[in-house]
């Protein structure tokens, strides 16, 4: 086992649990149904026999699960409540996606622009605040909106509710366009609850649940710098709230999908960009440093993976079909990005497992690189085996982590 698969698939030794809630969930995690429901309908074969063997395993915290938002599949993202059930699946890293308001304050939303979908503001009175207010369906032109963490101050985010993230694009009131949530999804859990929370606030509670921490530095929708507020600053300031917390800088994997992100922090935090991660976006995104690549021909990886390693990149992070591709059996097996980036000694972390509906149906673009080898929801084991097995991937996000805590479980990771 090499030192970057030491580092993130093992156990929470190392994790400072504290306080009440962290004590509440000793002999309390769970995976509930839906690790058994998806082995059941596997294919037979050797890995479902070897899951089904540890159907009685007691459950065990896993930094190969990462909380992707918290457990969005039924949980309003980025919510107190979606990561606590995180957690109680055993997930061992949680992330804040990290973005700020108009007073500079760092809190935790997928985008600086995503209000509109994952909260209630535009049933608050706080609309007519946004960026672009709703706008109903008319004819041929769908409901509109945008609302963003920086058209508001903190204390005013603060009143905000989360719901889960989707909108009625055919809607032509303000409460249908808030309805509009997969059938495969639930609003069971966001009638009530869905409390959200500051980057900081975000420290104190993983630590609390005893896992580590994966902040992801989102790019601004408003033009940098924005009253003063410079890249730089907004990378830096990131890192001073875990300074600030004494979290130790093992416990953090810092994320960004901006390279000159991963640099700075390699450059001039160097405890915390020892394990900054790279989120690869270069299937769609093309600049001067960065080039669209084809995971299955090297000849487009601009840069390459040593030339990314060379800069003091340790991580990389691609969605899931970058990594698997399937040979003439129709049998899952790596791309040639992951084969130059395990050459190149580059930790890899991928996202997002039970993120795009049901496999039954395809699964949707995280899993279009093995569409043809997915028939059953059973195939979420299937492509995480080989995901682990043929990629070497050493972290999943996974937007229900009891599937992902399972399967660590049962192969002893």
């Amino acid at each position: 086992m090499t030192l970057k698969t030491t580092l993130i698939v093992a156990g929470l030794a190392a994790s400072t649990a504290t306080g009440a809630l962290a004590q509440d969930m000793v002999g309390g995690l769970t995976y509930g149904p839906r690790p058994f429901y998806l082995i059941d309908r596997m294919e037979d074969g050797p890995l479902k026999d070897k899951l089904a063997s540890c159907m009685a395993q007691t459950p065990a915290a896993s930094k190969f699960s990462i909380g992707h938002r918290g457990a969005p599949l039924q949980f309003p993202e980025h919510t107190r409540e979606s990561n606590i059930a995180a957690a109680r699946m055993g997930a061992g890293i949680l992330e804040c996606d990290v973005t700020f308001t108009a007073d500079l304050e760092l809190v935790c939303r997928h985008a600086q622009n995503d209000l509109h979908t994952t909260t209630d503001i535009l049933a608050s009175d706080l609309a007519e605040r946004c960026t672009s207010p709703f706008s109903p369906a008319n004819g041929d032109t769908n409901a509109s909106a945008e609302c963003r963490t920086s058209d508001i101050t903190l204390a005013e985010f603060r009143t905000l509710t989360g719901k889960m993230d989707a909108a009625n694009n055919r809607a032509t009131t303000v409460e249908d366009y808030m309805d509009g949530t997969a059938k495969w999804r639930t609003d069971l859990y966001s009638v009530q609850d869905g409390q959200l929370m500051t980057h900081a606030e975000s420290i104190a509670l993983f630590d609390a649940l005893g896992a580590d921490f994966t902040p992801e530095l989102k790019s601004a929708s408003v033009e940098m710098p924005f009253n003063g507020f410079s890249q730089a600053d907004y990378a830096q300031k990131l890192v001073d709230e875990y300074v600030a917390a004494g979290i130790d800088p093992a416990r953090v994997w810092l994320q960004s999908f901006n390279l000159d992100d991963v640099k700075y922090w390699v450059e001039n935090t160097p405890e915390f960009g020892a394990q900054a991660v790279y989120l690869d976006d270069r299937y769609e995104a093309s600049d001067d440093d960065e080039g669209l690549i084809d995971p299955n021909d090297p000849a487009t990886f601009k840069p390459t993976m040593q030339e990314l390693a060379d800069m003091g990149v340790q991580y990389i992070a691609p969605p899931m079909w970058m990594l698997l591709t399937l040979d003439d059996g129709g049998n899952m097996v790596a791309s040639a990005y992951a084969k130059a980036a395990q050459e190149a000694d580059l930790g890899i972390i991928t996202w997002t497992l039970e993120r795009s509906g049901p496999l039954t149906a395809g699964g949707g673009w995280y899993f279009q690189s093995v569409t043809a080898a997915t028939d059953t929801d059973g195939d979420y084991f299937t492509i995480l085996h080989a995901l682990r097995e043929e990629a070497g991937v050493v972290g999943v996000f996974s937007d229900w982590p009891a599937t992902t805590t399972y399967y660590a479980n049962c192969m002893g990771l």
